[in-house]
């Protein structure tokens, strides 16, 4: 696996932290977002979501992740009836909330980024 792969996943750790941080509960379920269509297994059913995804270079780290249920988070990645963009104002907004010092320019990989600290 290259480096810019393995900085695209999450860890272990940082998938550890991001289910502490929000308790494993979906950050859309919790603000009811959307539920008519949910079934009691799409929303049984958790995992760690990419605010940028891995295909736009985002990184795998607590500052691009939040816990999602199977139905919030296909609704997320395929757009489902058009909420993909309130969607992740949500989502954007929880992540701002977590982290005071939180810039989407710090969650994508960058061959250099060192470079800029």
């Amino acid at each position: 696996m290259s480096k810019q792969a393995k900085r695209r996943e999450f860890s272990m750790q940082a998938r550890k932290e991001i289910r502490e941080r929000d308790h494993n509960h979906c950050i859309f379920c919790q603000k009811g977002y959307h539920m008519e269509k949910a079934t009691e297994y799409g929303l049984s059913l958790k995992s760690v979501m990419h605010y940028i995804p891995r295909s736009k270079n985002g990184l795998g780290i607590p500052q691009n992740g939040a816990i999602g249920c199977q139905y919030h988070h296909e609704m997320l990645d395929n757009g489902k009836d058009g909420y993909r963009k309130e969607m992740l104002k949500i989502f954007k907004t929880h992540l701002m909330e977590q982290y005071p010092d939180w810039d989407e320019k710090n969650l994508v990989y960058t061959k250099w980024g060192w470079v800029n600290g």
